[in-house]
């Protein structure tokens, strides 16, 4: 980082960073309406780490180091204890995802939001070097679909959690229907995991030259139906098979309770799975350990297949494995 507070913009020098001929890519985002139960509930330490993780997750899966991260945070009026929290969030984001935070704008709009709320956006910058963007021209048919745990809902799917909130006459200070050992509001707004550090290890751990890592899709809105094809070329799908992960508790009852039928839940959210990683089989078992030894919880979910018809993502034995 170069510069110094209080001027105009925020500077970062790219050399200094170890880049020799660096590709520039850009992520903006924002946390949605689990921003409502952040209101509700007055848990502000959070969102922020949401925030952050949306925009550095969908930048790894380019092959990309984040560098840096601005925030927008928006207000009728400023409550300083609520903003100090959501900074405190969104700075520990960005340090569990290697980011600098370079700067940021705090709005005040009397009129524009109801007292007490907020919004928040983002904007993150990363670097590849020249060559090694994801995902790679070499996927097949038999590689292997790897998935990376989520710890719940992440940042998806908050507007219709919501209306099954509100539908059952729960409370978000009552405890979890899914967890009773914590109130309903504090379990869902577990941060969305950052994937970054863990991701970087296993792209960098061939070298340039031999990139083990062909692709990875983050599971956010849109859920596995919709985010793996984001990364697939020509006539080839992914076959997943729904038996071979857990299912997070809140995902079962949310289905229950909300009356959404498996395949919707697989449309709709993560289902357990907040980061996919595609990679030849011979490579799969290194990427596996190295993905371990930064943390993840990681397990072989499907393959990828010739398809040229129909849904290029399909999830087997889905009703039997998540029957409620």
């Amino acid at each position: 980082m170069a510069g110094s507070l209080g001027g105009f913009g925020g500077l970062f020098d790219l050399k200094a960073a170890g880049f020799e001929d660096p590709i520039l890519i850009a992520a903006t985002d924002g946390v949605g309406t689990k921003l409502k139960i952040a209101h509700e509930v007055g848990i502000h330490d959070t969102v922020g780490i949401d925030l952050v993780a949306m925009c550095v997750n969908d930048l790894v899966v380019q092959g990309a180091e984040p560098l840096f991260f601005l925030d927008y945070f928006a207000t009728g009026k400023l409550d300083t204890e609520a903003a100090a929290n959501v900074v405190k969030g969104i700075a520990e984001g960005c340090r569990q995802s290697g980011s600098a935070l370079i700067g940021g704008e705090t709005a005040e709009m009397p009129g524009m939001y109801a007292p007490g709320d907020y919004d928040l956006a983002g904007f993150s910058v990363g670097a590849a070097e020249r060559g090694t963007l994801l995902p790679s021209d070499d996927i097949q048919a038999h590689d292997v679909v790897l998935g990376l745990a989520s710890n719940g809902l992440h940042s998806n799917g908050f507007s219709l959690v919501r209306k099954v909130v509100e539908v059952e006459g729960l409370k978000f200070e009552a405890p979890a229907p899914f967890d009773a050992s914590r109130p309903l509001g504090e379990a869902l707004l577990d941060p969305t995991r950052i994937y970054v550090k863990s991701c970087l290890a296993a792209i960098k751990a061939g070298g340039v030259k031999a990139q083990k890592v062909k692709a990875l899709a983050h599971i956010t809105g849109g859920g596995l139906i919709e985010n793996i094809p984001r990364v697939l070329t020509g006539n080839l799908g992914v076959d997943l098979y729904a038996k071979s992960w857990d299912l997070p508790a809140v995902f079962p009852w949310l289905a229950k309770a909300g009356g959404i039928a498996p395949p919707e839940m697989a449309r709709t959210f993560n289902c357990g799975i907040g980061m996919v990683l595609i990679a030849s089989p011979d490579q799969a078992a290194d990427i596996q350990e190295i993905l371990r030894q930064h943390g993840e919880t990681v397990t072989p979910i499907g393959e990828v297949i010739e398809r040229s018809e129909g849904e290029k993502v399909i999830v087997h034995d889905i009703e039997d494995a998540w029957k409620v």
